[in-house]
């Protein structure tokens, strides 16, 4: 058995300086994620430091009308906030279509945007994956491949992000505020996670010994008007085949401003931004939309085992935007 050394964190510098110092140190927050992996041998760190107890468990109200979320406010408290429900619907329907109520109550918010992948590889320590044990191959390529990215993925690894949380977030462009040894930083949403390319093992752009502290949520009239679907296997604790966040701002019926992001199609939430742009100043009908994800979806990469993901983001995006159009005319 190997010896596990245990903190709980008073301070978040303190905690900082812990993991920092420690190359085999993490940070232990809800643990929904973490402890999984320590059960099946994905991860075995020397040190844990519990950070569940730093006092970053409140929803504030910014000056300019945006809210800060700590990073250790529980999914269900997070998407039942009323200021959340109000200004940003996505990230409240983004958060109940994941995982149970049961994990909901313990998962983070910070935990969520760090979340590993669910690749029945990188959890299956009998086999290689680039992600899990760098230089050991990708198990996936090859193999079972129905979860597989269709976009922005490498020969080293194939594999997409889970968060549904974090889809949600990349359509509002939040910002992920950051402490680490040199002090704190904001990091946009969108370049908080990264593409595999040859480092699958680094799911993000943080340096060891960096803690999440805080999301910082804009207020804008896209996010006010936004929503999230998710087309999975089973109604509840699945993860998505593919999920589509969007918002939507309208001037009689054209689209003057709109947010989409993927989940499910590659290794980070997926900004579609080429959709976007074919959509503004255009009337939102289903073909519009149908054509703007087309435009975006040129890129994609897929085999006999993906290729049904193309169609399904496809039409997920013109059915979340038409509905999010109706909305409007009501």
């Amino acid at each position: 058995m190997k010896e596990l050394t245990y903190h709980r964190a008073t301070d978040a510098t303190a905690a900082v300086a812990l993991v920092s110092g420690d190359p085999d140190a993490r940070f232990l927050g809800g643990g929904t994620n973490l402890v999984d992996h320590l059960k099946l041998g994905v991860t075995s760190p020397t040190t844990l430091v519990d950070v569940s107890r730093l006092p970053l468990d409140e929803v504030t109200e910014l000056p300019d009308g945006g809210l800060r979320v700590g990073a250790n406010v529980r999914n269900s408290d997070l998407a039942s906030h009323p200021a959340v429900r109000r200004g940003w619907p996505v990230v409240t329907r983004a958060l109940l279509s994941g995982a149970s109520g049961q994990i909901r109550n313990q998962a983070t918010t910070g935990g969520n945007l760090l979340q590993r992948t669910r690749c029945v590889y990188f959890q299956d320590v009998t086999t290689p994956c680039n992600k899990r044990e760098p230089g050991t191959g990708c198990s996936a390529i090859g193999g079972y491949g129905r979860y597989n990215a269709i976009l922005g993925a490498s020969g080293s690894c194939v594999t997409t992000h889970p968060s549904d949380l974090a889809v949600g977030l990349a359509a509002v462009d939040a910002t992920v505020v950051v402490l680490g040894p040199d002090g704190e930083r904001r990091v946009p949403i969108g370049d908080f996670h990264r593409l595999p390319g040859d480092r699958p093992e680094q799911d993000t752009t943080l340096a060891h010994g960096e803690l999440v502290t805080a999301v910082e949520l804009p207020a804008s009239p896209v996010a006010a008007r936004s929503t999230y679907r998710k087309a999975r296997d089973r109604a509840s604790y699945a993860f998505a085949l593919v999920s589509v966040a969007a918002g939507v701002e309208l001037d009689g019926g054209r689209v003057r401003d709109v947010r989409i992001a993927w989940g499910g199609v590659a290794h980070k939430p997926w900004r579609a931004e080429v959709a976007e742009e074919a959509l503004r100043g255009q009337y939102l009908g289903e073909d519009a939309v149908r054509q703007a994800a087309e435009a975006e979806l040129e890129a994609a990469v897929t085999d006999e085992q993906t290729a049904y993901k193309v169609a399904m983001v496809r039409n997920l995006t013109a059915l979340t935007l038409t509905s999010l159009a109706e909305g409007a005319a009501r």
